[in-house]
């Protein structure tokens, strides 16, 4: 099937940027949230119409908590008896549950096939909506014994047509899945973030690029993970009992150091869980989804003044060369950053020296 009309129910960020994906794309998309001020602005924004759909949509999208969600999917269900319904709750398991407990009132479960796109940002909220926030991004579907083979071919048609990859689990792998990568993420991000609570302002001054990278999820919303949190305990128990374990190891070998002795092995442990990290990194998808990509990496200081690094981006594109990702750090006290423009290996010398020669001073 095309399917040409979506009612989108919660215009928070993924509501509201699934409903400005799907627009630009041609599909008519109405928007309702508990909010009427919230619905307003996402459809302020563009992300759809407020008024009830004309017709049965062909598509219902719950883009809403997940302590609620299962009570929105079923008032879809019944509301709307020939549309086929999914909703974009991070976890699974504990709505096909309380959809399967609710029995005959969840009306025809067979038009009901869950879904969590791998996509969003520390920000909420319709106003850090973005149409681009899932191309390129996974999405899971994830049918259940019950779900019918034309609900699970909608929704996946609802994720590539704003451009996600789809893979397609059963919700209790997914749930272990999100847990592994996802939920224990923002447990050890938060915790992090945590210990520089109490930490003087000289020890705090002297952060960099690194604590960014480990700490930028644990600006995340508090009462939205303790709902995610506590509607997959099991799977994130069962992941950080062995994070646990891996811990007390290093927390271990370094006991061991400390105490001024020879400490055998204790060295050997380090070094393996770093190295084994190092493995668990490699694996993580590169661009577009695709194999992990090993990039070559020109570190060039940027004055921290206006139109820099633009001139920067233009310098780089003079040259023929794609950017694959870029970074930028700020140095400590300095007027300046270190940008580091990660592109294809055989690329890097010749961008460096180009970069030279266009007056950039790059570092090493």
């Amino acid at each position: 099937m095309t399917i040409q009309r979506v009612h989108v129910i919660g215009s928070g960020l993924i509501g509201s940027s699934l409903g400005l994906a799907l627009s630009r794309r041609g599909v008519h998309v109405t928007l309702e949230d508990i909010s009427s001020t919230n619905a307003a602005l996402a459809r302020d924004l563009g992300a759809g119409a407020l008024s009830e759909p004309l017709d049965t949509p062909d598509v219902v999208v719950a883009a809403t908590p997940p302590d609620v969600t299962a009570g929105i999917v079923a008032g879809a269900l019944d509301r709307w008896p020939s549309a086929v319904v999914t909703d974009v709750a991070s976890v699974k398991g504990s709505i096909v549950r309380a959809l399967e407990q609710r029995g005959g009132g969840s009306g025809d479960l067979r038009r009901y096939c869950g879904s969590h796109p791998m996509a969003g940002r520390e920000r909420s909220g319709a106003i850090a909506a973005r149409a681009d926030l899932f191309e390129g991004r996974p999405w899971v579907v994830t049918p259940t014994d019950a779900t019918a083979a034309d609900a699970l071919a909608t929704v996946q048609e609802l994720a590539r047509l704003v451009g996600s990859a789809v893979t397609v689990l059963d919700p209790a792998s997914h749930d272990a899945a999100v847990a592994a990568v996802s939920h224990v993420p923002q447990v050890v991000a938060s915790l992090a973030a945590a210990r520089l609570r109490d930490l003087p302002e000289e020890a705090v001054g002297l952060a960099g690029q690194g604590l960014r990278d480990v700490t930028r999820i644990a600006a995340s919303d508090p009462g939205l993970w303790t709902q995610i949190l506590a509607a997959n305990p099991r799977a994130v128990r069962d992941e950080l009992k062995a994070f646990s374990g891996d811990l007390e190891a290093v927390i271990g070998a370094l006991g061991q150091l400390g105490d001024g002795d020879d400490a055998p092995g204790a060295r050997g442990i380090l070094a393996t869980t770093i190295a084994n990290g190092n493995a668990g990194h490699a694996r993580i998808p590169g661009k577009h989804g695709a194999a992990p990509t090993q990039y070559g990496v020109v570190r060039v200081l940027i004055p921290d003044e206006p139109g820099q690094l633009g001139r920067l981006f233009q310098d780089v594109g003079d040259t023929g060369t794609n950017i694959e990702e870029f970074i930028i750090d700020h140095g400590l006290g300095g007027q300046f950053g270190v940008g580091e423009v990660f592109v294809v290996p055989a690329a890097a010398e010749g961008l460096a020296e180009a970069l030279q020669r266009k007056g950039w001073t790059l570092h090493a």
